[in-house]
This record gives C-alpha cells, sequence and structure tokens, in this order.
C-alpha cells in the first residue's frame, strides 16, 4: 500500500457563449488560479472527439488535483468564486464538470 495521496480528476465539458471574451474574463484568471493551488491541466480541446453520447459543447478539458479534497476545497474556494459564477451565469450556456477520484 502507498502513502501516496491519491489525485483526483475534473472532467470539464462547456460551450462558450464568445471565446474570445471567455479568454478575457475567465481563462487568463482562472489559470493562475489553478496554478496557486498546484492543479494540473492534464488535457484541453476545443475539438474534443465524441465517441459516445451527445457533446455540442466546444471546450473539453481534464484537470488533475492532488486530493479529491483538495479538488473540492479549490472549487468551493474564495478564489475561484467570482470566476465559477461569471462562467455559469454569463460565459456559457452548457457546463458538466465532474470529479472522479483517480488511482
Amino acid at each position: 500500500m502507498s502513502d501516496q495521496p491519491t489525485p483526483a480528476y475534473a472532467m470539464v465539458q462547456i460551450n462558450m457563449k464568445n471565446p474570445e471574451e471567455f479568454m478575457e474574463r475567465y481563462a487568463q484568471h482562472v489559470f493562475p488560479i489553478l496554478d496557486k493551488w498546484g492543479v494540473e491541466m492534464i488535457a484541453g480541446s476545443m475539438t474534443p472527439s465524441t465517441k459516445e453520447g451527445d457533446f455540442s459543447g466546444n471546450w473539453a478539458a481534464i484537470l488533475r488535483f492532488e486530493t479529491m479534497d483538495a479538488a473540492e476545497a479549490w472549487y468551493a474556494s474564495g478564489d475561484y468564486a467570482p470566476y465559477l459564477e461569471l462562467r455559469r451565469d454569463e460565459l456559457t450556456d452548457f457546463t458538466s464538470v465532474v470529479f472522479v477520484e483517480g488511482r
């Protein structure tokens, strides 16, 4: 049995209403917050390849967190709160964020 913490991952799918505005008002501010919290973007693409199910978004990403507790803490943090609200309420018309525990 390992003493290493179990990582957690966020699977993110969104549809940006306006990609340029999204990058200007959200992404450029959130990436430094992710760095501050030790979050790694494993993958991110405006052209994901859907093999099953429905996905009509224009951005998909996978984020790696040190632990599930760290993922939950980041999501609920004061650092991220204004951008979470901005993303959900103004900049996207579809969002799915799912946290899963890794191995």
